[in-house]
């Protein structure tokens, strides 16, 4: 047997594994999608009439509720992280990633798995945030094509952050604090252009929400949401999801590969 096909069939079979504890454990999916349609909620009928009229003359809710929803979306990505980085810990700490390195399997087949199940769950997650979106007044005007990029930004995004979360799961000693170290990228888009324009922000904060990694990806999204000029938020967006993917790639690769005594 080559060893592509080793690696296929072994990666096959983990994802398996993966998608079947998903599957018997719908909780984990189920706060994934519920803490972002909380705060979507919260925000559009809520804060939506006041945070909408600071956009413009003629802002209501209506408006806030198509300006905050890239934002929602990037919020789905970062609380997937945080479940991968749980299921990650959890298969570090209770010793089924030491039976797998007595086994004749290919070795990355168990983060390989990992990413691709969580990317799966992710985007999952994602289209049903999106549904409620919809259904709470979000009116995009993309083309087919625009979809099918808005699809691809979503994927690469939740690519790098999975890597990190992987990362993250594999480089501490616990599940409980596994479940910790991803929730700053929660606030990320709080501390970006998620939920109000970076105009209105002190300079310092300002500075930081205008270079860190989500606001790009949310000023492209709406950009093709919405018709809008993208300017170079897209190439930014791609330079900082190949960065962190390569970092993070590398990253996870040299903690699941060290001395399981060190």
């Amino acid at each position: 047997m080559s060893t592509l096909t080793l690696a296929a069939r072994d990666s096959g079979t983990m994802l398996r594994r993966n998608l079947l504890h998903m599957r018997r454990y719908p909780s984990l999916t189920l706060m994934l999608v519920g803490i972002p349609v909380i705060l979507l909620l919260l925000f559009v009928y809520v804060f939506g009439g006041t945070l909408g009229a600071g956009l413009g003359p003629t802002g209501d809710r209506a408006d806030y509720a198509n300006y905050v929803t890239p934002g929602i979306l990037l919020i789905t990505v970062a609380s997937a992280a945080q479940g991968t980085a749980i299921s990650v810990a959890m298969d570090m700490t209770e010793g089924i990633i030491a039976r797998f390195r007595t086994m004749a399997i290919f070795r990355p087949s168990v983060l390989t798995a990992h990413v691709l199940g969580s990317l799966i769950q992710a985007l999952l997650s994602l289209a049903a945030v999106t549904g409620v979106a919809l259904l709470v007044g979000f009116r995009p005007n993309s083309t087919a094509i625009e979809w099918i990029a808005v699809i691809g930004v979503l994927a690469m995004i939740t690519f790098a952050v999975t890597w990190l979360s992987v990362a993250l799961g594999l480089v501490t000693k616990s599940v409980e604090t596994a479940s910790n170290l991803p929730m700053p990228l929660v606030l990320l888009p709080f501390l970006g252009s998620g939920f109000v324009p970076t105009d209105s922000m002190p300079t310092p904060v300002r500075w930081f929400a205008d270079h860190q990694p989500f606001t790009p990806v949310m000023e492209t999204l709406r950009g093709l949401f919405f018709g809008t000029g993208i300017g170079s938020n897209a190439i930014e967006a791609v330079a900082w999801c190949a960065a962190i993917s390569v970092v993070c790639f590398f990253w996870a690769r040299a903690l699941y590969n060290r001395d399981p005594s060190a």
